[in-house]
């Protein structure tokens, strides 16, 4: 069953971030916006292309009071070393702008629904939490394929400007700046006439 509009699961794990092992939970970030980003492992082929394209993009995230939390199920250790081997190495160059959660016994992959057990990793599972816990969005991709950071963000932006504008929607494609709608049958029927 999909967690969409539901409470996330709280989880209480090792992780790495700027030199330093320590515990991160989701109830430490409320108030805040949340993308979780689960991915298969650490060293290995299109998890370091997606970690990346979120890291270039952690400072936009932050403005928009979101956190970013990378999260597979190698330890924090792994996460260390991955972090700090050199891209021409397989390594993400040094340094990332946001935290590595370690799910080592898989519990966050499977109370997310994104593990898969026979090969015991998880699939591309994203998901958008919004300030008072409950999960806002989801996407789930299988290995072979990454996601986009720059989606996430129109995500991001849409969902938080339905928060704050209640009483409009934001229809498909629309990008910050565009005009939404009413969500009523007469905002619907205005907003297509113009199409």
């Amino acid at each position: 069953m999909s967690l969409v509009g539901r409470q996330a699961p709280e989880f209480a794990v090792q992780g790495y971030h700027n030199g330093e092992f320590k515990q991160y939970k989701l109830s430490d970030y409320k108030g805040k916006w949340v993308f979780l980003l689960f991915y298969p492992l650490d060293f290995t082929f299109v998890c370091p292309t997606e970690v990346l394209k979120f890291h270039d993009m952690a400072g936009k995230f932050s403005e928009k009071n979101c956190q970013i939390l990378g999260v597979s199920v190698d330890s924090h250790f792994s996460h260390k070393a991955w972090v700090e081997t050199k891209k021409d190495e397989g390594g993400l160059g040094g340094k990332l702008a946001y935290p590595l959660l370690a799910d080592i016994n898989k519990t966050m992959a499977r109370n997310y629904d994104v593990l898969i057990d026979e090969a015991g990793v998880a699939l591309r599972g994203l998901f958008l939490i919004d300030p008072d816990g409950v999960v806002r969005h989801a996407t789930i991709n299988h290995l072979p394929v990454g996601r986009s950071a720059r989606e996430a963000m129109r995500v991001l932006t849409g969902f938080q400007f339905v928060r704050e504008h209640g009483d409009q929607v934001c229809p498909a494609d629309w990008e910050e700046g565009q005009e939404t709608m009413s969500a009523n049958p007469q905002g619907m029927r205005d907003y297509l006439k113009k199409r």
